[in-house]
């Protein structure tokens, strides 16, 4: 990633990350929501946002919330990113990283 990109994500991850700890009860229905990559693409059109969620619902659940208030996250990040003309497209996914450690770490215990 270009010093660019890495600066971009990392506002976006910031920015997230503020806005998932002020909206717990609202849209991440009392979960705590954990920003932990943004990946941007090249042309800036694009993040990805991986999300670790716990404590609450089903994750699945909390991320089709988060999907459906899609606008207002926009909304709040392009009042956040002053420096940016356009905020690109948001694909939040959950981060399955941990699970996976966990399960490679009892495989390795067999």
């Amino acid at each position: 990633m270009s010093i660019r990109q890495n600066k971009i994500a990392n506002e976006i991850q910031r920015a997230l990350s503020v806005f998932f700890q002020q909206e717990t009860n609202g849209i991440c229905k009392g979960s705590m929501v954990s920003v932990t990559v943004v990946r941007i693409t090249p042309d800036l059109s694009l993040a990805k946002i991986y999300v670790s969620i716990f404590a609450g619902p089903e994750p699945e659940e909390v991320l089709e919330n988060i999907n459906a208030n899609m606008g207002q996250i926009r909304g709040y990040l392009g009042n956040q990113l002053n420096g940016m003309r356009k905020i690109p497209e948001l694909m939040i996914h959950i981060d399955d990283s941990l699970d996976y450690a966990e399960e490679i770490d009892e495989l390795l215990k067999k």
